[in-house]
């Protein structure tokens, strides 16, 4: 069975797919959405393997386009709405969209004379915006109107087999942590795989069940938490396009009270900070919550359940893997690690050398499951030395304890070496907040007065806490919990750190700004 198939038996016709402001779409209703979406592509003769760009907030036109595109044989490509415009103008031109579903907001950006990516020749806006006949040769359609008059053929939806399953089907671009985004080709058969292992084994979905995600739909977290693990199994999913600040996911707990929730550690941190100073968080409808895009700290997870009583089951996916391959699960669940390889998926450790590590060493993880995207958009060179041999490199720093946990060691090339000797952030960063004073941290290589690589420490301080005595903690805090060589040579304070719209944070950046924070006010030396 294709995507559509799967989604839209008729025996969940009167069910609710979707709840966004306030309407309860069902999935009978998603279906008609998606079969004139469909109908329209095919108007503006959209052929397999043409790339449609999805420029939309989590809603229902995005699932409805998302699985059209799929339907004809098309390419989907997400894109968030939170990137900076120059990012969402280099995806547009990366993969070669030749048409784009936007919210009416972009319009203007997007199709700037200036700037306009060569390929684009149709946009298609959803909500609003400046609807004319062209734009530089862009014609510019109301998404609305035009597909009320398409015409629908029901040829699209015929079950094309295997085929359809194995081709490529989307592509989501990575979140540029460490640089420039790459696009992960995929195929249906991937959406598939991750719903028979992660949300099998781990979700165990039942009666019942509303899930919300605040990681959005363009991400391989957000896709399947808020689309393809509900609609596959016939739940519903709540929509919501505003941004997830706590206010907005507090009122959505309130108002449509989901069974499940995903987010990623900044937003927990952001919500317990919401309920304790601002006002309550009820988290009373919740069974389960999850957490990915970056280690969940132990003591974030400890700070949840503690005060709402739910469990946080963090877990590590990727764009490449689509979604997780390893997971805590209910009942089994070590805060501060990344849980237990996934049933469906291989893992391996290689040290630097390229040598399988000594049981409970830690190493490069490489992993191999049915989920993986077949290739990076246009980019051999990245392809080859990312995916090898059915196995895919995911840059990040692993080991297992003998209780078959796995422990996140930090990014691959975010380590370094200080005193000849490697230095793990995420070890560092585990130890510093700790730290009564402080609220978050991120740890980088820098360099001391001697021009030689030492640890530096970005730091967020507590509310109310001032950087005289928070310096004083976090060094007498690693003096005594880390070696010599570990410790944080250079501390510097920050209001707040550079985050991905995954929520991750760019160390990349942070090297960057090592110099321009370089002043008396902003850098503490220490020993």
């Amino acid at each position: 069975m294709t995507l559509f198939t799967r989604l839209f038996p008729p025996d969940r016709d009167s069910r609710v797919a979707v709840l966004f402001e306030r309407r309860e779409i069902s999935y009978a209703e998603l279906r008609d959405e998606t079969v004139r979406v469909a109908a329209l592509l095919a108007e503006l003769q959209i052929s397999p393997g043409d790339r449609v760009a999805l420029l939309l907030a989590d809603s229902p036109e995005f699932i409805a386009s998302f699985v059209a595109v799929s339907a004809i044989g098309a390419i989907a490509v997400p894109i968030n709405l939170a990137l900076r415009r120059e990012d969402q103008l280099f995806i547009l031109r990366d993969c070669g969209a030749r048409v784009a579903i936007i919210e009416g907001q972009l319009t203007s950006s997007l199709c700037d004379q200036a700037d306009a990516p060569a390929e684009l020749r149709q946009v298609l806006v959803v909500r609003g915006g400046a609807v004319g006949n062209s734009i530089k040769g862009i014609k510019v359609h109301d998404f609305q109107s035009a597909k009320s008059s398409a015409q629908i053929v029901d040829t699209h939806f015929a079950d094309q087999g295997k085929a359809a399953l194995d081709a490529d089907a989307f592509i989501l671009y990575t979140s540029g942590s460490t640089g420039e985004p790459k696009g992960a080709v995929h195929s249906q058969a991937d959406i598939f795989y991750t719903n028979e292992t992660y949300c099998q084994e781990v979700l165990k979905l039942r009666a019942g069940d509303r899930l919300f995600s605040s990681s959005r739909l363009p991400f391989a977290y957000g896709l399947g938490n808020a689309f393809t693990f509900p609609l596959l199994n016939g739940f519903t999913s709540i929509l919501c396009r505003e941004k997830p600040s706590p206010a907005v996911v507090s009122g959505i707990f309130s108002d449509f009270r989901p069974t499940i929730f995903f987010g990623v550690p900044v937003v927990y941190r952001r919500l317990l900070e919401h309920h304790r100073n601002v006002a309550a968080v009820d988290t009373s409808s919740l069974r389960l919550c999850v957490s990915a895009g970056e280690a969940l700290p132990g003591h974030l997870g400890e700070a949840w359940q503690d005060t709402f009583g739910v469990q946080v089951l963090d877990g590590i996916g990727s764009t490449e893997m689509l979604h997780m391959f390893m997971s805590n699960h209910d009942g089994e669940l070590r805060y501060g690690s990344s849980g237990k390889l996934l049933a469906g998926y291989e893992a391996r450790l290689i040290d630097h050398e390229g040598i399988a590590t000594q049981p409970g060493a830690a190493g490069n993880l490489w992993i191999r499951g049915g989920s993986s995207a077949l290739r990076y958009w246009d980019r051999p060179q990245a392809s080859a030395q990312t995916f090898i041999d059915g196995w895919v490199r995911t840059g990040d720093l692993y080991l297992q304890d003998g209780a078959g946990f796995w422990w996140h060691m930090g990014r691959g090339d975010d380590c370094f070496k200080s005193s000849g000797q490697w230095v793990s952030p995420i070890e560092v960063e585990g130890v510093l907040i700790r730290a009564d004073s402080v609220q978050v941290a991120a740890v980088v290589e820098g360099r001391d007065q001697d021009s030689l690589s030492c640890v530096c420490a970005f730091l967020v301080l507590a509310n109310g806490c001032d950087r005289k005595s928070a310096e004083w903690e976090v060094r007498s805090l690693c003096q005594s919990s880390l070696p010599r060589f570990k410790q944080p040579r250079r501390y510097i304070f920050v209001d707040e750190l550079p985050y991905t719209a995954t929520g991750k944070v760019q160390r990349f950046k942070l090297r960057e700004q090592i110099k321009e924070l370089e002043s008396p006010e902003s850098q503490v030396q220490g020993h």
